[in-house]
This record gives C-alpha cells, structure tokens and sequence, in this order.
C-alpha cells in the first residue's frame, strides 16, 4: 500500500500538492492567471524554495529550449532581492511564471526517460475566469488538476497513462517534440 503523503496546507487552504499541480498544468495550458496565482500562493504560504525548485522542473520538463537558464537567474535574482525586501523579489517569481507559461511546449526530456527507462507509461498508440471573478482571495481549483500526483486523482481512478495523454494533448503552445510520433499515434 502506497503511503499517503502529509497533508499541508497553503495560506488560503489549499492543499499544498493540489496548488503545485493547479500551477504546473496552468503553465503547460499557457495561463498565466490561474499559473501566477498559485505560484503566489505557494510562495505566500512560505513555500518559495519548492515554488522555484518546481518551476526549474517545468523549465525542463515542459519546455522546448533553454529556457531553463533564464529561469534559474530570475531564481537568483529573487534569492539576491527577496534576503533585503521580501516583496521585492516577487516581480522575478511572475516574469519566470509568464516566461513557463508563453514557452513553447514539449515533453521531449519527459520522453526520453519514459522511452529509454520507464518503458511502458507511454502507450505506442480555465478559461478567462479572472474576468468573472469576484473573490480574488479564493478560486476554483481547476479540475485538471486532480490528476495521479494528487491523492484525490489518485482516489477517482487516474493513472500516469491518462496523465501522459491528458498533459500532452493540453500543451499550449507546442512545439512538435522529437519522440511524438512515437508517443502519441
């Protein structure tokens, strides 16, 4: 039986995993809203080394390029204005959650490891809501975001296979990966 992980919590009561999975896959959808406002949140609930730490992982497991480089200096830059004046080092935190979000997509690094290691989890084969929002304090998690790295997917039946299919197909914008044809028939 798998163990089940802490429960934690953000400022306003998310689940802490919940929150991580809400912003990486808004990221991957290409929404900065939805990806900056959890991103603000894990960092406002005293998560910023994991927040940063995540966002390094995305850069490489998400995005086509080398993004990664810029990333880890707005990383930097955070750590270097964030010691003197916390609030200042959170315009680094937003321009490395627009950049994630407005790169081009691919799982290619992904991939690789699931092709050449994992064999097997890979078969052969929110919309503008922050218009209509009216309590920016507490937002809908996005229902995509209860997949299998979250207890409650894990509970309703999900799998890494949908996960694959799933994250895949909601990547935006993509860019075409070297193992897609292999992947994703």
């Amino acid at each position: 039986m798998e163990k089940e992980k802490e429960e934690l919590k953000t400022k306003r009561g998310y689940d802490f995993y919940v929150a991580t999975s809400a912003m990486q896959k808004a990221i991957r959808r290409n929404d900065p809203k939805i990806a900056g406002f959890f991103a603000f949140e894990l960092l406002e609930s005293g998560y910023y080394n994991y927040v940063w730490k995540r966002l390094a992982t995305i850069s490489a497991e998400d995005c086509h390029g080398v993004i990664t480089q810029e990333i880890m200096a707005l990383w930097e830059a955070f750590e270097k204005c964030h010691k003197k004046e916390p609030q200042r080092g959170r315009i680094f935190l937003s321009k490395a959650v627009i950049l994630l979000c407005q790169a081009l997509k691919n799982r290619d690094a992904d991939h690789l490891i699931c092709l050449v290691y994992d064999k097997g989890l890979i078969d052969d084969e929110a919309e503008k809501f922050m218009e209509d929002i009216e309590d920016i304090d507490h937002i809908e998690v996005p229902k995509y975001a209860y997949d299998v790295h979250t207890l409650q997917g894990k509970k309703s039946g999900k799998t890494r296979k949908d996960f694959f299919k799933t994250e895949f197909e909601a990547l935006r914008p993509r860019q075409l990966g070297l193992f897609d044809e292999y992947v994703y028939k």
